[in-house]
């Protein structure tokens, strides 16, 4: 074999490797895409799940979405977890157990995760530990209150967000107060659901501002 020949052939094998390095790149960047938009969509499937009354529908999607990546967050001004959303599912079922583990690793991958802290609350307020629960209630609910506070004071987006203090009103009203266990977990309850709602109503509202706008210019 010529010298040429010999510097013919590793050029062809280092063009056929490069070519197969990046075929087997393509192929894995192909696969995490579509790995996180299957995550996506069960995260949603879970919470719609969940917002039309079906936990145990929610907990199959959910957990799905979690094994597959435990850190997801919706992609939603709130940015809630997968793992939120499952462990109140868990909560929803009465699984008190299952629903503690997942809310408490919410919080260790979100300490301000204030969602996950009212179901947290909610949780050892209904199974073992009244005392904290009611804490980590009014803690949640102190959270999601300020952070509606932060998210109205925006000039550009805030005046979506709790126009009418509804949510913030009915926070106020439950601190304030001094509800018995059933009253409180209704009401804790609720504004939880309430939240939640609101961040599609927002973003309903938002989409619909700016498209009246482009209609006008």
């Amino acid at each position: 074999m010529t010298f040429s020949n010999e510097c013919h052939r590793r050029s062809s094998l280092t063009n056929t490797s490069r070519t197969l390095i990046s075929t087997c790149l393509s192929a894995l960047l192909l696969t995490a895409g579509c790995s996180g938009l299957q995550v996506g969509r069960d995260a949603q499937a879970g919470r719609s799940a969940l917002q039309t009354g079906r936990p145990e529908d929610a907990i199959i999607y959910l957990s799905r979405a979690a094994e597959s990546d435990p850190n997801y967050k919706l992609s939603t001004k709130a940015q809630e977890s997968v793992l939120t959303y499952l462990g109140r599912a868990y909560y929803e079922t009465g699984d008190d157990t299952k629903a503690r583990a997942v809310l408490e690793r919410a919080l260790t991958n979100d300490n301000n995760d204030y969602l996950a802290r009212l179901y947290l609350g909610l949780t050892l307020y209904r199974s073992v530990d009244r005392e904290r629960g009611r804490k980590e209630i009014d803690a949640g609910l102190n959270g999601i209150h300020a952070w509606l506070d932060e998210v109205t004071s925006d000039s550009v987006y805030g005046m979506y967000w709790d126009p009418n203090r509804t949510i913030r009103l009915a926070i106020e009203r439950t601190l304030a107060g001094k509800p018995e266990a059933g009253e409180l977990t209704a009401s804790a309850q609720r504004i939880g659901r309430q939240f939640d709602s609101e961040i599609d109503r927002a973003r309903q509202t938002e989409s619909q501002s700016i498209y009246q706008q482009g209609g006008k210019n």
